[in-house]
């Protein structure tokens, strides 16, 4: 599956432009450009618009499929006052070391920046990622995309967690002396209790924030 920024880069050679022509078309450097196209970074709904008047097929670029009619200012007015967030599968990304890297984006969605300012939440800290499983009941269901918050995490609530070299989606909750309890929803899965000597082998990388569709 490719992302944004591979399509981009399938765009720019389509046309075969390098990437600092390319990036001067959109209104950046060279080194903007390869960000973009490396996932790094990603583009605004200006050079978006930039990029469209030469020829770039901009729907192709967001949403992987092609029209059969150019590309209309409607897809970017659509993108106006919006943050982009880039989705990982949880799988994937479970490996040591390789814990949302680039080449591991799914896509790439466009929330309301509103949403971000009314909650306080800052854009830049906030990631996506695909459940597996039922371990978490109807809080969170297989395949259904969460939202998560790196900035916030400290214990309680629903998190994704990094542990022996694995990522899950559970309910955390702090009790006396220092322990985790580690709770899934659906309750044919037991309770896990982490000791305080054994924290250390528990990674919080943030709180599940929003699931796509539905809030928490």
């Amino acid at each position: 599956m490719t992302n944004i920024g591979e399509r981009l880069r399938q765009e720019r050679t389509r046309l075969g432009m390098s990437q600092e022509d390319f990036g001067a078309h959109g209104g950046v450097k060279k080194v903007a450009q390869s960000n973009y196209e490396t996932g790094k970074r990603h583009p605004d709904t200006a050079y978006l618009e930039r990029i469209m008047q030469i020829g770039v097929d901009v729907h192709f670029v967001l949403y992987g499929s092609r029209l059969d009619i150019p590309t209309s200012s409607e897809t970017l007015d659509a993108l106006q006052g919006t943050e982009p967030v880039p989705m990982y599968d949880i799988e994937a990304a479970a490996g040591a070391g390789r814990l949302f890297d680039v080449e591991l984006i799914q896509s790439t969605f466009y929330l309301p920046a509103e949403l971000f300012e009314a909650e306080g939440v800052d854009p830049a800290q906030v990631v996506g990622v695909t459940a597996r499983g039922d371990s978490m009941g109807d809080t969170i269901r297989d395949q259904e995309q969460v939202l998560v918050n790196r900035a916030r995490r400290s214990p309680d609530g629903v998190f994704l967690l990094r542990m022996d070299g694995e990522l899950r989606l559970k309910r955390v909750q702090r009790v006396a002396g220092g322990a985790w309890i580690l709770i899934s929803d659906n309750p044919a899965y037991e309770r896990e209790m982490i000791k305080p000597e054994d924290l250390g082998n528990v990674e919080i990388i943030g709180q599940c924030w929003r699931k796509v569709g539905r809030v928490f």
